[in-house]
């Protein structure tokens, strides 16, 4: 058992300024026991805390980390944004070009605002699908997180066709009645509800890859399905791509999976490690925002400069596009970029085999769900396709493997339902550690 003795003496002090020791609560430990250990370091793919421990890093800050840790090119940008200062409150170059990027990468963004993060993004595009189509209802799937915004904290109704109920304590049940939540990967509950709820649907929103339960992926033709149902009923589909977006491809989930929604909700990697959030879709719609239109939407640090370069930085790495000239830039040839989502592919491909040979090896049984550099492990002897399956999975037993493999310095996602994350930093070799660390693992459960 490796020592922490810092980290726990800093959980200590924590728990009596900052409720329940942490910022955010998945940090915290709950879901697999035991005590947070504190990060005072990060570089590459690795992390190290704060009693000297180095953990190969699997979490990636969720998502944002594609390049790894303290990229030196993003670290660049960042301290040079910083000279010229680090908030104006007014329109600065930087966003020009974010949103010049991101609406040459993403297939059906034609305009976008940004904003400060993920939830922002969210509850704003759903905000200008209700303004635009002048309906109230909304539908989100069971297992899908889009940001702690009061009419996205729903739960499952008890049926197909009824409300959901609030998920937390603060959310009014008025607030969620508008919310129908059914579950993922299916048709027929949803062709159920918009007949049940003519005229009444503003939009479906989802993760194309559901990545907050998890790690579960669309059946083949059921993101098709959602298209064409909302085409059908003058609904708006809105893809929370806060994830996906630059992680599966270039231009995302829906770059991935050939699907054009209406709105897209983007965050994690556009920042480049700092706060940052983003949406964007048909230019028809997006003109809907104020100042041009009636649906108000507003942030004192949208487009911070910081986050800008940052996100400028990662991009530019990944192989999007390249500057032709002072302040402006196009797209280029893709073949960087296919070299870094090849790369990530090959790396995934070979931790999930990897771990599906390890659990067969242990007679452990355990399902290993993967897209591109996005990965889980369920303890679980059958497919897990929506949140109804992966709540079946063994949490005891991932509570044992969680903490094993963190002693043998692998840190994953403290919580069953949380996706993992590759980087470009990862190297075979620290794969092969990790895989080997979790065979170790797997055969004393």
């Amino acid at each position: 058992m490796i020592s922490r003795i810092k980290s726990e003496a800093l959980f200590a002090e924590a728990l009596n300024y900052i409720p329940g020791g942490v910022n955010s609560p998945v940090r915290a430990f709950r879901a697999v026991g035991g005590k947070p250990f504190f990060v005072n370091k990060a570089s590459g793919c690795r992390v190290t805390d704060v009693d000297g421990n180095e953990y190969i890093d699997y979490v990636g800050t969720w998502g944002p980390a594609i390049l790894g840790h303290a990229h030196p090119k993003i670290i660049s940008a960042i301290k040079t944004a910083a000279e010229f200062g680090t908030s104006f409150g007014i329109p600065n170059p930087s966003e020009v070009t974010m949103a010049k990027l991101i609406c040459s990468l993403v297939p059906s963004v034609q305009k976008v605002r940004m904003t400060n993060s993920g939830t922002e993004a969210c509850m704003s595009a759903i905000r200008l699908a209700r303004g635009f189509t002048r309906r109230d209802k909304i539908i989100k799937f069971d297992g899908c997180y889009h940001g702690h915004a009061d009419s996205l904290l729903v739960k499952a109704g008890s049926g197909a066709l009824t409300f959901g109920h609030p998920d937390s304590a603060g959310v009014p049940a008025d607030f969620a009645k508008h919310t129908l939540v059914l579950p993922y990967n299916e048709t027929e509950p949803l062709q159920a509800t918009f007949a049940a709820n003519k005229d009444q649907i503003a939009c479906i929103i989802v993760e194309p890859v559901a990545g907050n339960a998890g790690l579960f992926v669309p059946k083949p033709g059921w993101l098709e399905f959602l298209r064409q149902i909302t085409v059908e009923n003058g609904a708006l589909l809105i893809f929370d791509e806060v994830m996906t977006g630059f992680r599966l491809a270039l231009g995302g989930a829906q770059q991935r999976f050939g699907i054009t929604p209406d709105l897209t909700c983007l965050g994690k990697i556009i920042g480049g490690g700092l706060p940052v959030g983003a949406f964007g879709g048909r230019a028809d719609i997006m003109d809907y925002l104020a100042p041009l239109g009636p649906v108000y939407q507003a942030g004192t640090l949208s487009g911070n400069p910081l986050a800008m370069a940052a996100g400028i930085a990662a991009l530019e790495e990944l192989g999007s596009c390249t500057r032709e000239s002072a302040g402006d830039i196009v797209p280029r040839s893709l073949e960087r970029s296919c070299d870094a989502y090849t790369r990530l592919d090959q790396l995934g491909a070979l931790l999930e085999t990897g771990m599906r040979e390890a659990a067969k090896s242990a007679g452990v049984p355990a399902v290993f769900n993967r897209c591109g550099s996005m990965f889980c492990g369920y303890f679980a002897s059958e497919p897990v396709w929506n949140l109804s399956d992966a709540m079946k999975a063994d949490r005891e037993r991932f509570k044992k493997f969680f903490h094993g493999v963190l002693d043998a310095g692998v840190y994953l996602a403290p919580s069953q339902f949380e996706a993992g994350f590759i980087s470009t930093a990862h190297s075979e070799a620290d794969i092969e550690k990790t895989v080997s660390a979790a065979a170790k693992v797997m055969k004393a459960l």
